[in-house]
């Protein structure tokens, strides 16, 4: 369809993708916006329309930094040149001996020339650049092979898809290091632990875990930054040292390190990293050292590399903030999703200038590990002088007076009984009824995943919970127009309309039922499994791990998670409750187990390019007739269903020597009588 595009049309987009990449290299590396918000969102949806419209996408565009498919699993990726890691020094003594050795490495007694910077506490990263553009982005891995994480790098809005500039090589692997800031560090452990999901332990985690997420729609919601500071293969353009190689990155719009300084002689190296320290606490990032380097390239190939570590480089590693204080209490509190998490209260004590009292404790597996009990004396540190946590137990401190916290039995929001699943460090409280997790849950039933009733989204979940009118589903199908009228946001008009909707929503299907109520592991494709496996809401009472192990794809963790809900007696008797109040659900997915009447059972099905309906029409037919639609070519895939203009998936299936088919040949294969002829 390219061929078909006006030249206005190309360079009109051509020109919005420019000057988007101008904007969000001001705001997201300079952090000097000269655009409004609201003019940088209005071009980017102009932008998206167009490459929408007219199949054109220029390979920097913007919108390619988000709406990747999640990947099954990283690829290897081998480094051309090794990305070593670095050796320590623990004290300014050390780093003269660092100096000691150039000295005598390079056999001179002359003062030699360093370039010193801070040590970003993060995830190191090679991005790979072939004419220009970014070709791929790795993991450092073990320093010789490291995993594709090309679709979560292109999320972080400073990293260039494009090199700008007069000098750009044919080829070059740009390292770097990929970070959170310590506020957004802070804001992420604390909507997670609202959740009741394992906090992060410090901001390098936070950054890693975020990067090495199979979906890169979660990697999209973390504010990621990156700081690039060396290279390893390069073709087609030369440095003489590093001060060259950083003001080229900056030309070229790549983020660099904060500060960094180049002085000749050890003396002045201390001096600089002194600087460091004292304005750590200035910095928006965490850092635990500084990085000294041999300024000169040449000097740095003769000085070479020992086995794992650059000979010409050390990082100096900065004191970290801790204090000692005693466990007065260990409790747990419960989150939206049942987990239970244990948290130490202290006896307040001052680390880095501010009194800590609290701390959350992870899991009971870190427990364990540590071996923290209540009455311990511990040494807490802040990291990234933010979050405190527990680093050790002083055991000879004990006086046989310590207790153990035990993994509780009972919810301690609720009472009801407690989940652990096998190899999952997670505690978790599974109960419709539980006050800890009700709004949430609410909300998650009322949303257009679940029962879609238009009118009850957050605010107006938190409107009617605050108001004693909705504390659990069935509370919903209660209300009535006139508990309504009165509250903020309820006129006749809207208080009517909500009523309507809830009333509609009493028709469901099983799977969009099964999907509503939340039930752990539980999600669209899972609902969409045990409706084709069950006719009834029933029929899965009682359920055991052995029936639904029995349905392909359904794991231990599921089988589990289903088995202990639906033989929660609590569980059973809200679902009757919900019956009662005239909930009708009918199941259009059953699929019988007569041999013919689910045609693609058994097979997996990835489709690529454009189709005569929408990709999830497409997915949505394949799933109503047995087959289960991926995101991701494998060795597992049976058929990749190709349209026009088909992406990298048709090359990776050939690779794998995936048979290809198009939307006809899957058409003939569901035969005359597909068993939801709604989706034609």
């Amino acid at each position: 369809m390219q061929d078909k595009i006006s030249e206005g049309i190309k360079k009109k987009i051509e020109k919005l993708v420019k000057e988007l990449n101008y904007h969000s290299y001001r705001y997201y590396v300079l952090d000097s916006p000269v655009m409004p918000d609201e003019e940088y969102d209005r071009l980017y949806r102009q932008l998206k329309e167009l490459e929408e419209d007219y199949h054109y996408v220029l390979p920097d565009s913007p919108t390619l930094r988000i709406g990747a498919p999640p990947l099954e699993k990283f690829e290897k990726v081998k480094h051309i040149e090794p990305m070593l890691s670095l050796d320590n020094a623990f004290s300014y003594d050390e780093a003269r001996e660092f100096d000691k050795r150039i000295k005598k490495l390079l056999g001179t007694e002359d003062e030699v020339e360093y370039a010193v910077e801070p040590k970003y506490d993060g995830l190191a990263i090679e991005l790979t650049y072939k004419n220009g553009l970014l070709f791929r982005a790795s993991t450092r891995g073990d320093g010789y092979e490291g995993e594709d994480v090309t679709q979560n790098i292109k999320t972080i809005k400073s990293v260039p898809l494009k090199i700008e500039g007069s000098k750009i090589p044919g080829e070059i692997d740009i390292r770097g290091e990929v970070y959170m800031d310590l506020d957004e560090f802070e804001k992420l452990n604390k909507q997670r632990e609202k959740n009741s999901e394992a906090v992060f332990a410090n901001p390098r985690n936070a950054a890693a875990g975020s990067v090495r997420q199979l979906d890169p729609s979660i990697t999209t919601t973390r504010k990621l930054y990156l700081a690039c500071y060396g290279i390893g293969m390069v073709k087609g353009i030369s440095f003489k040292n590093q001060s060259e190689l950083t003001k080229w990155l900056q030309e070229s719009r790549f983020p660099t390190p904060l500060k960094m300084k180049v002085v000749k002689g050890i003396d002045k190296v201390i001096g600089a990293i002194k600087e460091l320290e004292e304005k750590r606490g200035d910095f928006s990032f965490e850092t635990d050292g500084a990085v000294i380097k041999v300024n000169d390239f040449g000097l740095q190939q003769k000085l070479g590399v020992k086995t794992r570590e650059p000979r010409w480089a050390t990082a100096y590693k900065f004191q970290a903030h801790q204090g000692t204080t005693k466990i007065k209490e260990i409790h747990g509190s419960v989150g939206r999703t049942g987990v239970i998490t244990p948290f130490a209260v202290f006896e307040p004590v001052r680390i880095g200038g501010v009194t800590v009292s609290r701390s959350t404790l992870h899991n009971w597996d870190e427990i364990e590990r540590k071996d923290i009990k209540v009455g311990d004396t511990v040494v807490v540190e802040r990291a990234g002088d933010v979050i405190p946590h527990v680093i050790m137990v002083i055991k000879e401190k004990r006086t046989g007076e310590e207790k153990k916290f035990p993994i509780p039995e009972k919810c301690p929001a609720c009472a009801s009984k407690v989940v652990r699943e096998e190899g999952e460090v997670a505690v978790r409280c599974v109960s419709l009824h539980c006050p800890a997790q009700v709004q949430e849950k609410i909300i998650h039933f009322a949303s257009r995943g679940g029962m879609d009733i238009e009118g009850l989204g957050e605010k107006n979940v938190e409107l009617l919970y605050s108001n004693g009118l909705i504390k659990h589903f069935e509370d919903i199908y209660k209300l009535k127009k006139e508990d309504l009228l009165g509250l903020p946001r309820f006129a006749e008009k809207s208080a009517q309309n909500l009523i309507e909707a809830i009333e509609k929503s009493k028709h469901a299907t099983l799977s969009k039922f099964l999907l509503a109520i939340g039930i752990l592991h539980v999600g669209e494709y899972s609902a969409k499994l045990l409706a084709k496996n069950f006719r009834r809401l029933e029929d899965i009472y009682k359920v055991t791990p052995k029936r639904i192990m029995q349905i392909k794809q359904m794991g231990k963790k599921i089988a589990s998670s289903l088995s202990a809900f639906f033989n929660d007696e609590k569980n059973i008797k809200t679902l009757e409750s919900l019956k009662s109040l005239g909930l009708k659900i009918t199941n259009l997915d059953f699929i019988s187990e007569k041999k013919g009447e689910a045609p693609l059972e058994g097979l997996t099905f990835v489709v690529t390019g454009i189709m005569p309906k929408s990709r999830k029409e497409v997915e949505d037919l394949i799933e109503a007739n047995g087959g289960h639609a991926a995101s991701a070519v494998s060795a597992s895939t049976s058929f990749l269903v190709v349209g026009e203009e088909p992406g990298s998936k048709l090359g990776k299936a050939k690779t794998l020597q995936v048979k290809t088919i198009s939307y006809d040949e899957l058409l003939k294969m569901i035969e005359k009588k597909p068993v939801n002829p709604r989706l034609f």
